[in-house]
């Protein structure tokens, strides 16, 4: 990321707090400076599964970490192409899940952990239409028409690995494939049949705890929760059809992440300040660190100003970007 990038991510007073890349496969994890004091134990992680996982064209990147005592998961992948191949989508899904594991004695798997968000281009099509129908379908805006052929719609029904993950509704024209630089879906000889390939999930690890019934966001589709008052809502879920540098559409989602705060690990360095400063000979602080932890010149202090409230509301927007190059070979893999 760029110089003059970084200094806007401090002006908004956002910074980055994790990153993976896998070749084409990217994710950026950013927080603001209030949350810092709170996200704990961050760790990545990538599975390749292209080419019988020799080549990261294909798979997932992740991040996960503890946020205000809640073990969060981040999990982008690029999922096996064309209609036919359903079945390795699912089987490659189940590997990434499976391979990916993290250290520590909480949430060990991805699913271990109390909230997932699933993105990517995941490339689930639209069966059983041809594309004339599809088309006509965009056209006169009868989406609906297409959700009930929408393959990941349709494995959300029978497949166990996919049990509890939720999605907004797609209220949007479908985000693939178009003629690079142009609005206009493909047109080449192989003419894809359009298709939302690119798509944003979550899902709530299950509790005992009853869902309540009487939220209507929740009869949405728009809410989830995870027992006590830990639960994610939707606000928006939306494409950016003014992009033209890819044969996908941008999407992107909001959500609120709502959580108590739980007791986290006593901190390792502990600042004192003796009175208030008003002037900048007035600003100093003892600093006393815990019983063994290890020094290292690479140390370093910062200072936030953080709420303090028994609850607290995280707002996560989510963006995926599909970008591809228009290269012969692309398509074979």
């Amino acid at each position: 990321m760029s110089q003059h990038n970084h200094l806007l991510l401090g002006l908004w007073e956002i910074v980055i707090v994790a990153s993976q890349r896998m070749q084409g496969v990217f994710l950026l994890v950013f927080s603001k400076f209030c949350h810092l004091p709170f996200l704990r134990g961050v760790q990545t992680q990538s599975t390749r599964t292209g080419l019988g996982g020799y080549w990261g064209n294909k798979g997932g990147v992740s991040a996960r970490m503890m946020v205000f005592g809640h073990p969060v998961c981040f999990l982008n992948c690029h999922l096996p192409a064309h209609m036919r191949n359903l079945e390795q989508r699912m089987e490659d899904f189940e590997s990434i899940l499976q391979q990916q594991q993290f250290e520590g004695s909480t949430a060990v798997g991805v699913l271990d952990h109390d909230v997932v968000f699933w993105f990517g281009d995941l490339n689930f099509r639209i069966e059983g239409y041809d594309i004339h129908v599809v088309k006509s379908a965009i056209e006169n805006d009868k989406l609906p028409l297409l959700w009930e052929k929408d393959q990941l719609n349709m494995a959300k029904q029978s497949e166990a690995v996919l049990e509890g993950f939720m999605e907004g509704p797609l209220n949007f024209p479908p985000t693939y494939k178009f003629d690079v630089g142009t609005h206009t879906y493909d047109t080449s000889a192989k003419k894809r049949k359009p298709a939302w390939t690119d798509r944003i999930l979550w899902r709530l690890r299950r509790t005992g705890s009853p869902v309540p019934s009487h939220n209507s966001a929740l009869q949405r589709g728009l809410t989830s929760w995870l027992g006590g008052a830990t639960r994610v809502s939707q606000h928006y879920y939306r494409s950016h059809m003014g992009f033209t540098i890819s044969d996908h559409k941008p999407v992107s989602a909001l959500f609120s992440l709502h959580v108590s705060l739980k007791m986290v690990n006593l901190p390792l360095v502990t600042l004192e300040v003796e009175k208030e400063w008003t002037k900048f000979s007035d600003a100093t602080a003892k600093l006393t660190v815990a019983h063994g932890f290890q020094r290292s010149s690479w140390d370093w202090v910062g200072l936030y100003k953080v709420i303090h409230e028994r609850h607290f509301h995280v707002k996560l927007l989510l963006t995926f970007i599909s970008l591809k190059l228009s290269l012969s070979t692309a398509d074979f893999f």
